[in-house]
């Protein structure tokens, strides 16, 4: 099954994507943690990559989609995945389009995540992630036992750069203009599932199950 998990920064896409992977056993492809290895690691893609996104701004296309492009043609993705973060604009649709028409495959679903733009700022600004082994906290909702130290390994957390008010914003407007055209290209293939994800993960993910289990 391959999916396209569609939504804004913070909407919960990464959330429900870790639980279809759990579950359903597909692979689980995220732009966004690709970019933060390379950022941390500080390869070329890296910094490029790093001096978008402290702006909040999207990374360009063609750095996008070569990424993607190399990921797809690993074996563990040939009997499917998650696109989580990609793509983000029309461009890339399109071009995601052709580099499965060239393998004979095709998207089974395009899932839009949404939640409104203040729950989102609230989310984000609240993060607090794990920089040694990736475990994320919410000052509100996901508490550690130990204030700002991970439950898991006993490293201290930290507020990313770009998880502050001004920056998500930016993001979001970015989003807005250049990502929910995504929405209308899905709709009119007829792929398109919207899961709101404004009342919390339980609900958002019992409605998904339903849409999955009908697929399989």
């Amino acid at each position: 099954m391959k999916i396209v998990l569609l939504g804004a920064p913070g909407a919960g896409k990464g959330t429900l994507a870790a639980m279809i992977t759990e579950k359903y056993h597909i692979p689980h492809i995220s732009t966004g943690d690709i970019f933060r290895d390379n950022i941390r690691e500080l390869t070329p893609l890296g910094i490029i990559a790093k001096s978008y996104i402290d702006k909040g701004e999207l990374c360009p296309d063609d750095v996008t989609i070569d990424l993607v492009r190399d990921a797809l043609v690993k074996p563990e993705y040939e009997s499917g995945f998650i696109l989580d973060g990609f793509p983000r604009t029309l461009l890339q649709a399109k071009a995601l389009d052709k580099m499965l028409k060239s393998h004979g495959l095709k998207l089974a679903l395009a899932l839009n995540i949404f939640a409104s733009d203040d729950s989102i700022i609230l989310r984000i600004s609240g993060r607090r992630v794990c920089p040694h082994c990736g475990a994320s906290y919410h000052i509100i909702y996901i508490k550690p036992k130990i204030e700002n130290i991970c439950d898991v390994c006993g490293t201290t957390l930290i507020h990313r750069d770009d998880d502050n008010p001004e920056t998500i914003k930016k993001r979001l407007d970015t989003y807005h203009k250049k990502s929910e055209p995504l929405v209308d290209y899905y709709k009119k293939q007829g792929l398109l599932v919207e899961i709101e994800s404004s009342h919390g993960v339980s609900e958002s993910w019992n409605k998904l199950q339903i849409v999955l289990d009908g697929l399989e």
